[in-house]
């Protein structure tokens, strides 16, 4: 059988995984330093908990797992005989893997609501799956970091999420850009526009902005039945920059109007802190996602072109459909997957990681190999990462597994060394080699 694995997802070898953690490392140690505590939520949830949350694409993209056992045997007989999928996965699937983490978050919210105090700062890290096709910068199966807070409406919250964006790609010398908007200034927009009850059409159309242009946005309004004169409207209003060119065309939309005040009251307090990354308004961020009500995020890298690396928004109601109603919440998102994709095409990677090997042993004989051994643990016990080859073989084919390793120094030990207790030390790169009693040679590398 030839090995493979499926379409999406990937292997990570040490290189990468290093990478990766020096990733998820700079966004947790984050995370702590603005109070967010962590949590996890099991990778499988109820089917009826997924569905529903995220549109009608959205729902599509959902991975459903098959019942237990004989699935079969309780399967809708009718869908199966019609091979009507829709009316036949209830019978069949009744979990699905998880599509993001604020869903499931919303769900634990619910279910904890006694044993945690309000409001609750989570952040967690862990994987999720979309059934989308594949393509660079997304996979099936992926990492999300978030960051929520539930049972708070201040907007001091989006501005701590935005601060907290900033402060993740500055540490991570990854210059981008944080795009603002909010849900209620695009129920303006459809107001404006003479189309409430077409508000979700017109979102998902302006969704779309980024790929398909002005032109395919109209067309897209076009065949989702809005008229012509709605249309010129909303393309009106997406161009306008500001929130104060904004306001004209509020002058019937209370929701709108509420949407530019709460902006306003975003800046009043995001404009105290100084931030590195660029943080503009976009009238034409939408986040097709259902569950937001206010304000929005994204976050694009400027020099590479990959699509969004982060978002998120505030949803007042998401977990009333658990039965929990009041519970407003915001929280934000970075994806981990396209942060690395970017890191690495830009170079940004560290050269050096706390995870390399610092030091290994190399031994002539087996007489050698044992003493190189006790050596190897004092060297450990003093924090440094170090490692023995495990045989006493041609010193070639050690020295060669040295530079496989890629590891900074290498100890060389043959009878003479254990005689005089100075024991040969390389500097890998350089090829500079030194005698020193291994107290010293911890010393120097501890």
């Amino acid at each position: 059988m030839k090995p493979s694995i499926p379409k999406g997802t990937r292997d990570f070898g040490p290189q990468e995984v290093n990478r990766r953690n020096y990733i998820f490392s700079t966004i947790r140690r984050t995370f702590i330093r603005y109070g967010y505590q962590p949590i996890e939520t099991p990778t499988m949830e109820e089917l009826n908990t997924l569905t529903g949350k995220y549109g009608d694409e959205g729902d599509q993209l959902l991975f459903k797992v098959l019942n237990n056992g004989d699935f079969l045997r309780k399967a809708d007989s009718e869908a199966l005989e019609t091979k009507n999928s829709n009316a036949l996965i209830p019978s069949i699937s009744k979990r699905g893997l998880r599509y993001d983490l604020t869903v499931p978050f919303a769900r634990f919210v619910v279910m904890h609501q006694n044993d945690i105090p309000f409001p609750f700062k989570r952040y967690q890290i862990q994987p999720v799956w979309r059934a989308d096709r594949p393509q660079k910068g997304r996979f099936q199966e992926f990492y999300q970091c978030d960051a929520d807070v539930v049972g708070s409406d201040s907007l001091m919250n989006e501005a701590e999420l935005v601060q907290i964006y900033d402060q993740v790609f500055k540490e991570l010398n990854l210059p981008v850009t944080i795009k603002v908007n909010n849900r209620k200034i695009l129920a303006g927009i459809a107001e404006a526009a003479g189309i409430p009850d077409q508000f979700m059409d017109m979102t998902i159309a302006i969704d779309k902005l980024d790929k398909i242009g002005m032109d395919g946005v109209k067309d897209e309004l076009r065949k989702r039945n809005i008229g012509e004169s709605s249309i010129q409207t909303i393309i009106d209003i997406l161009h306008v920059k500001t929130l104060a060119a904004l306001k004209p065309f509020f002058s019937e939309s209370e929701t709108g109007q509420q949407g530019v005040k709460e902006l306003e009251t975003f800046h009043q307090y995001f404009d105290t802190y100084h931030a590195t990354n660029e943080v503009a308004f976009d009238v034409t961020l939408a986040r097709g996602l259902n569950y937001y009500t206010g304000c929005i995020f994204e976050v694009k890298a400027k020099d590479v072109s990959i699509g969004s690396i982060g978002g998120g928004g505030r949803y007042d109601d998401l977990t009333s459909v658990f039965g929990l109603k009041g519970m407003s919440g915001v929280g934000i998102s970075f994806g981990a997957d396209r942060i690395y994709l970017c890191l690495e095409e830009l170079g940004l990677f560290p050269p050096d990681s706390a995870e390399r090997l610092r030091l290994l042993f190399l031994a002539f004989d087996a007489e050698s190999h044992q003493f190189a051994f006790s050596a190897l643990n004092q060297v450990r016990a003093a924090g440094i990462n170090a490692e023995l080859y495990p045989e006493p073989v041609k010193m070639k084919k050690q020295m060669k597994y040295a530079n496989s390793r890629r590891a900074e120094y290498v100890v060389i030990i043959g009878s003479s060394e254990m005689e005089s207790g100075n024991l040969a030390l390389k500097h890998m790169e350089s090829g500079e080699q030194q005698e020193m009693a291994l107290a010293s040679i911890i010393e120097q590398l501890a």
